[in-house]
């Protein structure tokens, strides 16, 4: 009989079923293309090798196919687009990019949303920060690139609908620093935008996200507080959860890509998906605006930080997974604190019968949970922020 108790779930054996789930990939991997450009390739363009403008013109703004942004005009903002991987039609999937080059020179931030199709808060984080903006005042460049995952965008679906034997969804944020004569469409486009375009403009970037279709989070970053240099951003942000999460845990993912060149980076969450969350976007403009004037890009008063709320940092995640089928009603909030035992959540079926109960397995506080009502097994349910007990035991985190 399944096991319906709710208690949590055998962590080695999500370990282990992750290892094997991508054991597999790189085995097909390998079959597929051993002999592949996917080994030997290396970039088309140099990075830093100065601005490539295409010729083309959209809406009135200049298309560029590689972009240093000291080739742009000091004091100002520019609105381009960024050529990047073909459609199956030939034509090209197009990134906005906004620059706002100060007056003087300074460091040079990078802002990304859009990397996952269905988080609208992330991309109005970054708009409303740009917007803010005044170059003439400025010493440094802010480069913001909203819309990452354009194919994504359209349908305001997480994943990359990749057009290969039937199409399937590549989840973007598993692609990174990519490969731009990689074998799928979105490596391709990952590799472009990371050697052409972000990697040669920034010393330190933020790469801005939500919770999934169907699961919402709070407000929370994910960044290494080892390294000081990222820690002293994550500190400047006025929200209540800070998962340290080190680079091997996720190691494709847009953040730890620009970590691994040498540039300091982090991710915000910023609540549910495909809404817009006024009141989150407001936390993450103040912290992103701090981060800023951290760089001395811009002037003036730091705004609230870390240390005027109370900051949770844990270095897990403990997934609750459904264990059957039904309505679930959560018996916590997100930010509240739970303890080893404690309820959370109950799940009824078309009767109305409880059919399940979850409880937590660790202390910490609640950082996400599942805002669609009904669940069939194996759904995340929730995920409790927690410090492991110690370093035998595996580090297990959200998707």
């Amino acid at each position: 009989m399944p096991d319906r108790s709710g208690k949590g779930i055998d962590r080695r054996e999500l370990i282990m079923s992750s290892i094997a789930t991508v054991g597999a990939a790189a085995a097909v991997a390998v079959t597929a293309g051993a002999a592949s450009a996917e080994d030997t390739a290396t970039p088309s363009a140099n990075p830093g090798s100065g601005t490539v403008y295409t010729g083309d013109m959209i809406q009135g703004k200049k298309v560029v196919s590689a972009l240093d942004v000291d080739d742009l005009e000091p004091g100002r903002k520019h609105l381009l687009y960024f050529q990047g991987v073909e459609t199956p039609t030939g034509h090209h999937w197009y990134v906005s990019v906004t620059v706002a080059r100060g007056a003087k020179p300074g460091k040079r931030v990078v802002l990304t949303s859009g990397v996952h199709g269905d988080e609208m808060s992330s991309i109005r984080t970054v708009q409303t920060v740009m917007n803010k903006l005044d170059p003439a005042l400025m010493s440094g460049t802010v480069m913001a690139v909203t819309d990452v995952s354009r194919p994504a965008l359209e349908s305001m679906q997480r994943r990359w609908p990749n057009q290969g034997r039937g199409v399937d969804l590549i989840d973007m944020n598993r692609e990174w620093p990519g490969n731009e004569n990689g074998l799928t469409a979105p490596s391709r486009h990952a590799g472009l935008l990371f050697n052409r375009l972000l990697r040669p403009n920034a010393d330190a970037a933020i790469d801005f996200h939500t919770g999934t279709t169907g699961f919402e989070v709070t407000a929370f970053n994910i960044g290494e507080t080892e390294r000081p240099e990222v820690k002293a951003m994550l500190d400047l942000y006025p929200v209540g959860q800070i998962l340290n999460m080190p680079k091997a845990a996720y190691p494709t993912v847009l953040h730890n890509a620009f970590i691994d060149v040498g540039i300091p980076a982090f991710a915000p969450e910023i609540g549910a998906a495909r809404i817009l969350n006024p009141r989150m976007i407001e936390l993450f403009v103040e912290g992103t605006m701090n981060v800023l004037k951290h760089h001395g890009i811009i002037g003036g008063p730091m705004g609230r930080t870390g240390k005027d709320v109370d900051v949770f940092v844990g270095d897990s995640a403990f997934p609750i997974l459904a264990t059957a089928g039904g309505i679930v009603e959560h018996l916590v909030k997100l930010d509240d604190k739970v303890e080893p035992g404690q309820k959370v959540a109950i799940q009824r079926n078309s009767f109305g019968e409880v059919v399940a109960e979850y409880t937590s397995a660790v202390a910490g506080e609640i950082t996400g949970q599942r805002s669609d009502a009904m669940s069939e097994p194996g759904n995340p349910l929730v995920f409790i922020l927690f410090n492991k007990p110690g370093p035998e035991e595996a580090p297990v985190y959200p998707e």
